[in-house]
């Protein structure tokens, strides 16, 4: 049997008739950059996440560099953040101008440790940018504590977690701002690059807007300088969609999650665990394990495809040599990023690929003892 990481030709044709109908209505209408499918797109979501204002951009990163724009965040300024994240969380600090701070997990959830925040915080500290990672939230309760302290905003990078809750609010609705991928893979997946942020603050929601848009100011006038990176009308009438499904995949999801820890509850790895503060949306499914390249190389020979995220913390990349953050700065995120293997996870895996992928571990496991 063949299990890939990803499955996205399952959910297309599940849906076929209706991806179809939405993308030849935006064809006919011509209303390919803005227009109304994108007004409605962004106005459903946010209502999706119980916020006033959503602003459909470019691309996830293009949601977070921004809205930290937008949240005046730029040079001399410094953010906190997690350890093990994409690059895109920290990416986008940097082209906003600003610097970053981040923190070490915490071996449970894999999420930002809040109790290492405030150790964090400098005078040049503005924001916390939370990741909810793998598509479980943050301890937004403590975050949210420490930013009222010290007069800090947070922008939750919700790019994994669509549809996530903590403590039966929906990711997005927790910060000041948040922002979303919706990277093809995604738990909502455009068909492309696609992304937005949705906030209470309609001054935040404005500066996104303009920046987006060349920061155009009326029909002729240009307020600032922007950037290209608007949500074209054919993503938004995909996304729109694929929304009222959202809940019942990321149900799909969590049910498989379920399986997955029955079947590999006798194996010598660590499932992952869902925090009692939170209902996880397993954008992936992220086991603990020992010798994991080895792992992945022997499951890939049969078939199953394994994927990392992350195998090298934000401190050890090339690109952030500049930190000096030695290796040991980040004990946790080290030993946990050494052993993570992210295994197939999508709402259309069967029980039989499951079962397939559990018996595959099993016996590589059995084979390196």
């Amino acid at each position: 049997m063949k299990v890939p990481f990803v499955d996205l030709k399952a959910q297309y044709r599940e849906i076929k008739p209706e991806i179809r109908s939405a993308i030849m209505s935006v064809v006919e209408d011509c209303a390919f950059v803005g227009g109304k499918y994108v007004e409605q797109f962004e106005q459903d979501f946010a209502a999706f996440c119980g916020r006033r204002y959503a602003v459909g951009v470019s691309s996830g990163t293009s949601a977070l560099h921004l809205a930290l724009m937008a949240m005046e965040i730029g040079p001399g300024d410094e953010i906190v953040t997690a350890a093990n994240t994409f690059i895109a969380t920290t990416e986008a600090v940097t082209h906003a101008g600003a610097s970053f701070n981040p923190v070490d997990i915490d071996a449970r959830s894999h999420n930002m440790d809040a109790s290492l925040i405030e150790g964090a915080i400098t005078d040049r500290t503005k924001a916390i940018v939370p990741v909810h990672l793998y598509g479980q939230p943050a301890d937004m309760d403590a975050v949210n504590e420490i930013a009222e302290k010290h007069n800090l905003l947070v922008l939750e990078d919700a790019a994994q977690a669509q549809g996530a809750e903590y403590k039966g609010r929906r990711a997005g609705s927790l910060g000041t701002a948040a922002a979303f991928s919706f990277y093809p893979a995604k738990n909502l997946g455009a068909y492309g690059d696609a992304g937005i942020v949705v906030t209470d603050e309609k001054e935040i929601a404005d500066g996104i807007r303009l920046l987006a848009n060349h920061g155009r100011a009326g029909a002729t006038g240009h307020a600032v300088e922007g950037f290209n990176a608007r949500l074209d009308g054919i993503q938004a009438a995909v996304l729109g969609t694929k929304l009222p499904h959202l809940d019942q995949w990321n149900g799909r999801r969590h049910e498989a999650a379920e399986r997955y820890n029955q079947l590999l509850a006798d194996l010598d790895v660590v499932v992952p665990e869902e925090m009692p503060y939170a209902k996880h949306v397993y954008h992936l499914y992220v086991i603990r394990v020992k010798n994991r390249d080895k792992v992945k190389e022997e499951l890939a020979a049969r078939e199953v495809y394994c994927g990392l995220h992350y195998a090298v913390p934000l401190h050890l990349l090339d690109a952030y040599k500049r930190l000096n953050k030695p290796k040991g700065s980040y004990p946790v995120t080290e030993e946990v990023t050494s052993e993570i293997l992210s295994l197939p996870m999508f709402p259309e895996i069967s029980e039989d690929q499951q079962k397939y992928v559990a018996d595959s571990l099993g016996e590589v496991l059995e084979k390196m003892d």
